[in-house]
């Protein structure tokens, strides 16, 4: 399965919550499949972004996107870092 990490710092939480809220359907559509944000424990605003997608062209081509580059800029997310990965092993304990 392939999957995107993404860790960034965003200005405002609430704010940038509200615009990956709002890109939903855009997201769907592009071919993320799930989703899981994290943040780190000290930090409120450094957020960690962990998705499936259909394919990692896909998300790689979502994320690239003039389109993504504004939102990302209305959201106030600061400087991003991309991990396209594929899954090779996946347990329970």
């Amino acid at each position: 399965m392939p999957h995107v990490l993404i860790i960034h710092e965003v200005e405002a939480y609430p704010a940038w919550k509200a615009v990956f809220d709002g890109a939903t359907d855009l997201r769907k559509r592009a071919g993320e499949i799930s989703y899981q944000l994290l943040r780190y424990n000290e930090d409120a605003n450094r957020i960690v972004h962990f998705s499936a997608w259909s394919s990692l062209e896909s998300a790689r081509r979502f994320f690239e996107s003039p389109e993504l580059v504004e939102l990302r800029r209305a959201a106030g997310v600061k400087a991003p870092d991309f991990l396209y990965l594929e899954e090779i092993e996946r347990g329970v304990l």
